[in-house]
């Protein structure tokens, strides 16, 4: 793989669109879907040089990935998750078509999905990320990721099965649960499912207290992006919901029905019947294949989002691996967002005929980790918060998101409230 220096720099370029532009967005993620939504707001389709743009996804709805927990553990369900694409696009502005992409093929200015061949003149890539197991023996074979919505689900079925037949197998260890990770998605998991034992046990006749719930991260602190007393707070949540937190604890290999981690020089086996891997994500399997100059399935980007190799292709969210500092940060959702809304803005100013030399600078307005529906710590707008109004503030962030998408009636039917079921 050829490094940074050695790139053929193209971001000075200034990017030539013909009349009538074939701006093609492949993945509906926040970053896509951003893209998507931005330029059906601001260009002008009566123009005789409109831009045909078009967005492929692999599912016809876009989901959040921050509420996978919640659908994992059944407090939101599959339908209020879906938000469906052509209810959001308007098909004579932005075309829709359900696709799984298989290829990139930039020398030719063309993707390939199953449904065939797809040619553009500007390529904005927002294929999204994927668990990474740093190649550790067992866990793509043994353990859930929770990567999709469909993989959510299957879980949430998983885990109360678990429930329903602990009467018939009488195994504590299939109430037993391990996540591997003490970022986000992990804790997030954790909390939520241990926050519905009490209504499970109470549902299935078992003794609340069968039920466990440990999570093994490597790092001293959990949740490593926030303060170490943010950090401590979250432990204090989590441990009076009687959730076990190892941390320093090494991922050694992960079998059918426990851990190995390795702590303090000492190697440990962690026995349960459900394992949940959050450790980890790297970019797109179609981006590692193609041709394009990439790390882990992400591909640098400049000032721009361009990519370094090729002038027409824009790249936003976690395909993105931004090299200015104005960029870097932690793959998040508002960081998808962000990127799609400078693509959305320069490629409609660049439709009008007019120059677009800004760069992209992240805005990081705070992140929020939920512990349970009314508990959780975050950092918004550079003050840590705690407790119920930091669960608030999680659904805000949630529900601001759904107005960017649909206003007022999205939130009203798909967002998230305190004081309101999710299903």
């Amino acid at each position: 793989m050829a490094r940074y220096a050695e790139y053929s720099v193209c971001n000075v370029e200034k990017l030539k669109l013909p009349t009538n532009p074939r701006i093609l967005i492949i993945g509906g993620g926040y970053g896509g879907l951003k893209v998507a939504m931005g330029l059906q707001k601001s260009v002008d389709f009566s123009s005789e040089k409109k831009p045909q743009i078009t967005l492929i996804s692999k599912h016809d709805y876009h989901y959040q990935t921050t509420l996978l927990h919640k659908v994992a553990t059944g407090t939101l369900s599959a339908r209020k998750a879906r938000i469906y694409y052509r209810k959001l696009l308007k098909q004579d502005k932005v075309m829709f078509i359900k696709d799984k992409i298989i290829k990139l093929e930039p020398e030719n200015n063309c993707v390939y999905g199953n449904g065939g061949k797809y040619e553009y003149d500007v390529l904005v890539i927002a294929l999204g990320f994927r668990p990474d197991d740093f190649n550790i023996p067992g866990v793509k074979k043994y353990s859930f990721k929770l990567s999709t919505l469909n993989v959510a689900l299957k879980l949430r079925q998983h885990i109360e099965n678990k429930f329903k037949e602990f009467v018939h197998t009488k195994d504590p260890l299939d109430l037993h649960f391990i996540v591997c990770g003490t970022g986000f998605t992990s804790i997030e998991f954790a909390a939520e499912l241990g926050s519905q034992f009490n209504e499970l046990c109470t549902i299935c006749g078992i003794d609340n207290k069968i039920p466990k719930i440990t999570c093994i991260g490597r790092n001293k602190q959990i949740l490593p992006v926030f303060s170490e007393n943010l950090s401590q707070k979250a432990v204090q949540k989590l441990e009076k919901m009687n959730i076990e937190i190892i941390t320093n604890g090494d991922v050694k290999e992960v079998k059918k029905s426990s851990v190995v981690i390795e702590k303090d020089g000492k190697l440990q086996e962690l026995k349960a019947n459900t394992i949940l891997w959050g450790a980890g994500v790297k970019g797109s399997d179609i981006i590692e294949q193609s041709d394009i100059p990439n790390k882990k399935g992400k591909i640098e980007v400049g000032f721009q989002l361009r990519s370094l190799t090729h002038a027409n292709i824009f790249v936003v969210g976690d395909s993105a691996q931004p090299t200015t500092k104005d960029a870097i940060h932690a793959p998040t959702a508002q960081l998808s967002a962000q990127m799609g809304e400078f693509v959305a803005q320069m490629l409609g100013e660049m439709l009008k005929g007019k120059d677009f030399d800004s760069g992209f600078v992240f805005k990081h307005r705070g992140t929020v980790c939920s512990i349970g529906h009314t508990d959780g710590v975050g950092i918004v707008y550079g003050k840590e918060l705690s407790g119920e109004f930091a669960a608030f503030m999680k659904n805000t962030i949630e529900n601001r998101w759904l107005f960017s998408l649909g206003g007022f009636p999205l939130i009203f039917k798909k967002g998230q409230f305190r004081y309101r079921t999710s299903n």
